[in-house]
């Protein structure tokens, strides 16, 4: 305990900075729900096709405002991050199209919806994919610019947080710079960001400097904790309507879609957002400097501007890494007596090892961690709905761990 609040301390000027970006992230939501005038009713439930359904479509522009964009699709018909994403994939790109990545490869679970075998995957549609890696100072621009080259390069895709990949976030500065770069060169190209993990952490969405779409799970921080479901895709109009196509039919698109439980945990969700968020950010800081502190390598550095809310950590072997997503287990309020053990969970190249003790299966804006079980055996951090919770639940997880100075 006393370790921690040394920590904390030495914290205080990072966390300030932190409650400073949610106290402006909160007046743009509140600003958003005003001007949409949302009400009560919004809240009620529809079934069968949905027509007319007003939570739906306010929910939808509440979104939009809040995140900078013209329109928005918020639907619990979207299962997860990966599902948004592939629904926008395969929404605006055609046969003969490429994909080009410029933050290197995508996360895990995308890696059939571009290239797997007999799964309907991008491949199979005959739409190509390539991708240009990260450098040490950043966007490899030269690179890119050979690529686009190819006028079937259709849709530039950044993934903002960093998946698997020991480096930090990508900021909403570094994404609007690249964006400018690449307009300059293609105006035609549509610019995608998979914005997982990285809602509310800058005052800045991707969509304010020039991204055409951004997407995201609602089980992640613009949730907080609440949304019991869903995803959402915003950004410029014309190409949320084509999405929306994709999710639903070229007949339908967003006319249609019933949610037969209640609107109001959506709508909740977001408001509590940007306050959740900042909780998981001083979180991640707390988790990196405390694992710092016990001799291990862990990013967020102290010093770096944080651009997602995850912490990694490396341990660099099997068993620690384990071992410490077992403690992260035991300090959540759900599932707390389970013991882990890896998994070949689906759309993952190597076993994971999952923590997620959570009141929604699997959100990560709930304290959790997670693992493929592959060297340098690191453990990605993120969440935590109160910092009270990450405070205890450090304070346990030191103590199980065994840690000393």
């Amino acid at each position: 305990m006393t370790i921690l609040r040394t920590i904390e301390s030495g914290l205080k000027e990072i966390f300030a900075q932190i409650d400073d970006i949610a106290l402006n992230n909160q007046k743009k939501v509140l600003d958003a729900f005003r001007s949409n005038n949302v009400a009560l009713r919004h809240f009620a439930p529809t079934t069968g096709y949905g027509y007319d359904d007003i939570g739906r479509e306010c929910l939808g522009r509440v979104f939009a405002s809040a995140l900078n964009a013209e329109a928005a699709i918020v639907s619990p018909l979207l299962v997860s991050g990966t599902h948004a994403i592939s629904t926008v994939l395969f929404g605006l790109l055609r046969p003969n199209n490429i994909m080009l990545s410029i933050s290197g490869a995508p996360y895990d679970t995308l890696n059939d919806v571009i290239k797997g075998k007999n799964v309907g995957s991008l491949d199979e549609f005959g739409i190509g994919y390539r991708e240009v890696g990260l450098t040490n100072n950043g966007f490899d621009k030269a690179n890119i610019e050979t690529n686009l080259t190819d006028n079937n390069v259709k849709v530039v895709y950044i993934q903002r947080s960093r998946g698997y990949n020991w480096r930090n976030a990508l900021s909403v500065g570094d994404i609007g710079d690249i964006i400018k770069f690449v307009k300059s060169k293609r105006k035609d190209v549509i610019f995608v960001v998979d914005n997982c993990y990285g809602e509310f952490v800058e005052e800045l969405e991707p969509t304010a400097v020039g991204a055409d779409i951004i997407v995201g799970s609602l089980i992640k921080n613009i949730g907080a904790g609440i949304a019991p479901t869903g995803g959402y895709i915003a950004g410029k109009k014309c190409y949320v309507d084509v999405i929306s196509y994709r999710l639903t039919a070229p007949s339908i698109g967003v006319e249609v879609g019933s949610y037969a439980a209640d609107y109001r945990p959506f709508f909740e969700g977001l408001f509590l957002a940007p306050r959740v968020t900042a909780n998981a950010l001083k979180g991640a800081q707390m988790f990196a400097e405390t694992f710092r502190t016990f001799g291990y390598d862990a990013i967020p550095s102290k010093n770096c501007a944080v651009s997602d809310i995850v912490c990694s950590i490396k341990f660099g072997d099997k068993s620690k890494l384990i071992d410490f997503c077992r403690a992260v287990q035991t300090a959540s309020p759900i599932d707390s007596n389970l013991l882990l053990e890896p998994w070949d969970m689906p759309g993952y190249n190597e076993q994971v090892i999952m923590a997620s003790g959570s009141f929604v299966q699997g959100s990560s804006i709930e304290l959790s961690a997670d693992a493929p079980i592959k060297e340098p055996y690191i453990a990605y951090v993120q969440g935590g709905l109160t910092y009270e919770h990450i405070f205890i639940a450090l304070t346990e997880i030191i103590s199980k761990l065994n840690l000393t100075l």
